[in-house]
Formats: C-alpha cells, sequence, structure tokens
C-alpha cells in the first residue's frame, strides 16, 4: 500500500459527511461494507463517527443483476456535501459511467473532498479523470484492461488497497473492508478502528496483498497454517524476536517460513513482525503512554528513534503528531 495517506477532512460543523453514489449494476457487497463501516451507529465507541448517506442518479436504481432494485436515496446533488464520497462499481467495467456521476466525482475532487473508490470503483475514478498521473489498485482479474484503457494512471496490482492521499482504492469485493478500516484508522487511531473490526469480526490490518490471491495451481501438500506461529509472535512482541526464532517455533527452516509466508500473507516474517510492533506502539500511544522510550521498549522496537524512523516511514506522521491525533487529549 502506499505510504502516502491523508486523515479525513475536518467540516466546520464537526461531522465526517460520507456519501456513497449508487448507479445502475452496482455491486451490493461493496454497499454493504460502506454501510457496515461508515453507516451504523457506534455504542460501544460512544458517539458516532460518520455522517452517512446514499445517493442516486435515478429514483430507482436496479443493483447488480436486477437481484434487487434501490429506492428512496438521495438524488445526486447529495453528492456535493460529502467530505468523503465513495464512487460507484459495478462488474461491467467496459460500460461507460452515466455523465452526471462523472460530474459529480469531479466536482467532489475540485472541491477538496476525500474520493474512494472499492473494486472496479478504480474505473469510474480514472474515467473521470482524476487519478492521472496518481497511483492506485484494482482487482487482479482487470489489471491488463484496466492499463489498456488508462495508460496514465499508476496501477499498483499487487496490493489490497491504495492510499494516495485525497484519493483511495480497494483492489476487490473484500478489499473495500480493509480499505474501510484504514480510513477509519487514520481518520480515529487504531483502537477505534479495532473496535470497527471487533464489531465486524474482520481482521483490523490483513497482511500482504491480493497477489496471494490470484489463481494458481494447488500444491500436492498444502502448507501447515501460520497461525500458531503468529499468536504465539503477538504475545511476545517485547521480545527480541527474530526470523530464526520463528521458524524455530514453527518447527521449519527460515527458508521453509519465508516461503510459507509469501505464500499465506504475501509478505515477509520481517516485515510482519514490524507491522505488529507498530500496531502494538499505536496503542500505547492512544492509551496515554507519552514516553516513546517506554512504548518502543514495549513493542518491540528498541529505541524512540527507530519508533520515530518506522512511524514516519509507515504512516506518515511522527509519534508526537499521532498522540497529538489520537492520544487520549485528542478525545
Amino acid at each position: 500500500m502506499a505510504k502516502e495517506s491523508s486523515h479525513a477532512p475536518r467540516p466546520a460543523d464537526g461531522v465526517h459527511r460520507v456519501v456513497v453514489i449508487v448507479d445502475e449494476n452496482s455491486n451490493p457487497f461493496e454497499l454493504s461494507c460502506a454501510i457496515e463501516i461508515f453507516g451504523l451507529r457506534r455504542p460501544e465507541i460512544g458517539r458516532d463517527l460518520y455522517d452517512f448517506s446514499l445517493c442516486s442518479p435515478e429514483p430507482r436504481t436496479v443493483m447488480r443483476d436486477g437481484f434487487f432494485t434501490l429506492t428512496g436515496v438521495a438524488d445526486l446533488e447529495a453528492a456535493d456535501t460529502a467530505d468523503t464520497l465513495i464512487v460507484p462499481n459495478r462488474p461491467d467495467i467496459e460500460v461507460p459511467r452515466r455523465p452526471a456521476v462523472l460530474d459529480a466525482v469531479r466536482r467532489a475532487h475540485a472541491r477538496g473532498a476525500r474520493l474512494v473508490g472499492f473494486c472496479s470503483g478504480a474505473f469510474t475514478l480514472a474515467e473521470a479523470g482524476v487519478l492521472d498521473g496518481r497511483r492506485a489498485t484494482a482487482h487482479w482479474q482487470w489489471a491488463d484492461s484496466f492499463r489498456a484503457r488508462f495508460p496514465s494512471v499508476h496501477l499498483a496490482p499487487d496490493v489490497l488497497f491504495v492510499d494516495d492521499g485525497d484519493i483511495l482504492t480497494a483492489a476487490g469485493s473484500a478489499a473495500a473492508l480493509d480499505l474501510g478500516l484504514h480510513v477509519v484508522r487514520r481518520d480515529y487511531g487504531a483502537e477505534i478502528a479495532n473496535s470497527v473490526s471487533r464489531r465486524l469480526v474482520f481482521a483490523a490490518h490483513r497482511d500482504g496483498g491480493q497477489r496471494q490471491f490470484v489463481e494458481r495451481p494447488m500444491p500436492d501438500t498444502p502448507d501447515e497454517s501460520l497461525a500458531p506461529a503468529l499468536a504465539w509472535a503477538q504475545e511476545r512482541l517485547e521480545s527480541p524476536l527474530t526470523v530464526a526464532g520463528l521458524a524455530s517455533h514453527a518447527a521449519v527452516s527460515p527458508a521453509t517460513l519465508h516461503r510459507r509466508f509469501q505464500a499465506q500473507l504475501g509478505t515477509t516474517p520481517l516485515a510482519w513482525l514490524t507491522a505488529q510492533r507498530l500496531a502494538l506502539a499505536c496503542r500505547l500511544i492512544e492509551r496515554g503512554e507519552a514516553r516513546f522510550e517506554v512504548v518502543a521498549r514495549r513493542s518491540g522496537l528498541g529505541t524512540a528513534a527507530n519508533l520515530r524512523t518506522l512511524m514516519r516511514r509507515e504512516t506518515g506522521i511522527t509519534p508526537s503528531a499521532y498522540r497529538r491525533r489520537f492520544g487520549p487529549e485528542a478525545n
């Protein structure tokens, strides 16, 4: 995923408005993902995170394959009020989007709204012209088609999502959940994103990219699950874990461990360990630990200097900036 990231624009009234455009033949699953993440009330958190609404260019919108018809939502003018606008996605990628929808996307981009495309929503964004010269991702099945139609877009086909500042794209249907939780994490911090993910019964952060889902022949003897080794390591992040130690616990060689990580998670053991430690460091800061030396030690990152380097590289901000935004005094 991209290292660049942006936080939610803060409206004058303090309520961040998320609007989803639903168009003819839109996919119900991605719409449901948006509703689950941005539209539900959050009594377990004690406050609502977003003001959420749907809009459509037509009074009646037939969803994918005619499964049902959506009525009773706002008209397309609602898109002009969005702080975050989620654009339509649908399986018929070769059919041009409605001019009115593309115009709404362009207007939102021009006034500084954040744009989000789930799955084939990247085609909507590219068709509107807002992705020219930008990074984006799309489902691996459509990567060649996307490159042929939109050569000025820098496609990253191996990731689950791309955060390119004010425009974010998710690779496939389930990756809408990954990107949605990423947005919540950027807006409200890791603790609240974890709370939302627990309600979804979905991982707050999935490792690796969509390369792990590309069709390939099944091996004759599948590798055993990494889950026991991962759980063992997560309980010991403060300890000086090494790839060799993790391999020893899994009773395999370091080379075999690397192969299993790449096959099952699409990443390396060291990258996974670093991501887990950074996530723990973020949680410690959010819970009020002000001493970065302590945060670094308890999360297994060693020194405050290493914590600063890794946090800036992975989140785009320093630990101090993270504390100001997501620490106890920020809420």
